[in-house]
Formats: structure tokens, C-alpha cells, sequence
């Protein structure tokens, strides 16, 4: 079967050979929209497959972290341990914003510099995302994805059902027999697995123990809010442990207790979950689960740079720790 030609793409897209040519070159300015209808006509059609895309040899030596924000705790984690390992292979890293619209379209931009991989953090990619890489030859792996990937794609998370787990026996072992959970909106893979996990656990220790789950944003705010609404409400005495899916909702979790006149960890113990920074600058210190973010980065870059052989697993699971502070007493 013959390959595909421009001219049958310009004509599938309803556009004319030059306009296709400088869609396919990342040239000129063209509306998002013509660009998004080119790119699905060549992708239909198959235009840039069997060999078309930019072999890997020949890219620069660029790797692309995509997320979609810098500005937090844990993307800055992210970025120090994703940078860290690029150096140490010869690359040189390069911070890409997943924008928040529809007609952004970030693979184009890392095909046009000829990127030698990508990294998507926290989120998995779109069907046309993929086959945009994949028609560039360009590899990519997923840090911490957000759900399970459609197809199988290579991927770096942490043991978030195991954390869970700890975080529940730790609370039990330290007295606490009524419990709230603080899990996160919108829900995402890891969250599930924490909450999931810690249900488990204390379903097998404890099956009559006093559990209420609350969901809020991944804020501190949210969490305040919705914590101060719950503990009034929990049946039975006796301290309460609060596991929140976030060191950042831990944080709420502080807030809404000093609002209701509760010490920690006389009155609430606290257990959050990330292990950033700001976990030993509260007080008292947090109790948290630590997944090694750093360590996860690097691996997740290292896998670009030197894939597993045919066969081997392409899932790298690290994992967590209990890293128990003065929140738990």
C-alpha cells in the first residue's frame, strides 16, 4: 500500500498543500482549530507513521517534564530529582505547561524542538497526544499517572494502597478507635488506592471502628471546612485519627481542629501523605506517609534514557515510608 500524501491530507482537512506543510513543520501562524482539523487528517490517514517521525538518534538532547503546574511543593520535588538525572545522562531538562485548553496542543511544541523524550507527570494522554509523539518518534513515560492508561505505557508511581495501609495500622497502634479519612476531589488513581488502602486495613484490625470518609479539592482550605464539619459529629469518646490523602489537606486538617479548640495529638491525631517540606514545618511536626518523589523523577527519566530490554516490566514501583512526627503523638 502506497504511503499517504500531503495532498491527500490537505484535501481530507479541507485546507491546501501549504497550510498542511506548515502544520506538519510547526511553521507560521495558524489558527488552533486548522492545526487541530490538519493533525487529525494526517493522524486518519496515517501521514507521518512507518518511518516518517524524527528518529530518536537524531533528536536533541532535551527532555521534556510536562505537568500541569510548577509552582507547589511537590512539582518543585518533581523537578530537582527529574533534573538531577538528565544531567547525569547528558540532557538538559525542559519544564512544559500542560495548559488547561483544549486547542493546546504540547506535543506539537516538544515534536517542533525534537525533544529526546517526555515525561508526563500526574496525568495520562489523550489518544491524539500519543499518536502525535508516537508519529515523532518520541518515547514517553508517565510519572504518577493520574488513571490506569488505555494502552500500556511505561510508568513510574509509588505504593499509594500500601501507604494507606500503614497510615491506618499506625493510627490504630497509637489509640485511636474513631477515624476520618480526608480524600480528594476530583478522585484520582492514587487517591482511590490510599483511601482503599487504609479502609482495608482497618476493616481487618478493627471491623466495628468508627469510620467517615469526607472529600474535598487538594487544598487546605477544603479540608478545614469539611473536617470541621465532621468531628462534632463522630459518635463514641476517645481521640480521633484523621488520615488525609495530602500533607497539604493535613495542614487543613490542623486548622479545622484549632477551630473547634482540639490539640494535636491530644484530642486528634493526624497522618497526611507526600512527605514535602512543609511537613516538619507545622506543629507539631506531621506524621506522614513519604513516597521518595525525587527518586521517583529520576527513575522515571532513566527509563527514557535506557529502556528495560523486550519483556520486562514497565511499571517501576517504589516505595512508601512511614515517617512518624510528633502529630501522632
Amino acid at each position: 500500500m502506497s504511503r499517504p500524501t500531503l495532498a491527500q491530507v490537505a484535501d481530507a482537512a479541507g485546507v491546501s498543500i501549504a497550510t498542511v506543510s506548515r502544520v506538519l513543520r510547526e511553521r507560521g501562524e495558524i489558527s488552533p482549530t486548522t492545526r487541530a482539523r490538519v493533525r487529525d487528517a494526517a493522524d486518519a490517514l496515517g501521514y507521518g507513521a512507518g518511518g516518517r517521525g524524527r528518529p530518536r538518534a537524531g533528536t536533541a538532547r532535551l527532555i521534556d517534564l510536562v505537568m500541569g503546574r510548577y509552582d507547589g511543593p511537590y512539582s518543585e520535588e518533581v523537578v530537582v530529582g527529574a533534573r538531577e538525572a538528565a544531567t547525569r545522562l547528558g540532557y538538559d531538562l525542559v519544564l512544559t505547561a500542560e495548559r488547561d485548553d483544549p486547542a493546546d496542543d504540547w506535543p506539537a511544541r516538544i515534536a517542533a524542538r525534537g525533544s529526546g523524550g517526555v515525561v508526563l507527570g500526574l496525568n495520562v494522554p489523550t489518544a491524539r497526544q500519543l499518536a502525535r509523539l508516537e508519529a515523532a518518534a518520541i518515547p514517553l513515560v508517565l510519572f504518577e499517572p493520574s488513571s490506569e492508561s488505555r494502552v500500556p505505557l511505561p510508568n513510574v508511581r509509588t505504593t499509594d494502597r500500601a501507604g494507606g495501609a500503614d497510615a491506618a495500622r499506625h493510627l490504630l497502634d497509637r489509640g485511636a478507635r474513631r477515624f476520618v479519612v480526608v480524600d480528594g476531589a476530583p478522585s484520582y488513581r492514587w487517591g482511590r488506592a490510599r483511601v482503599e488502602g487504609f479502609g482495608a486495613a482497618l476493616a481487618e484490625i478493627v471491623p466495628d471502628a468508627v469510620l467517615r470518609r469526607v472529600a474535598t479539592g487538594w487544598s487546605a482550605s477544603g479540608a478545614r471546612r469539611v473536617v470541621r464539619a465532621v468531628l462534632p459529629e463522630l459518635p463514641g469518646d476517645g481521640s480521633v485519627g484523621v488520615f488525609a490523602c495530602s500533607d497539604e489537606m493535613a495542614a487543613g486538617v490542623y486548622a479545622a481542629a484549632a477551630d473547634l479548640g482540639l490539640g494535636i495529638p491530644d484530642d486528634v491525631l493526624v497522618v497526611g501523605f507526600d512527605d514535602v517540606r512543609g511537613a516538619r514545618w507545622l506543629r507539631p511536626a506531621l506524621t506522614t506517609v513519604r513516597q521518595p518523589i525525587r527518586e521517583m523523577a529520576a527513575a522515571a527519566v532513566e527509563l527514557l534514557v535506557q529502556p528495560p530490554l523486550a519483556g520486562a516490566p514497565t511499571t517501576i514501583e517504589l516505595p512508601t515510608r512511614l515517617m512518624v512526627r510528633g502529630s501522632t503523638g
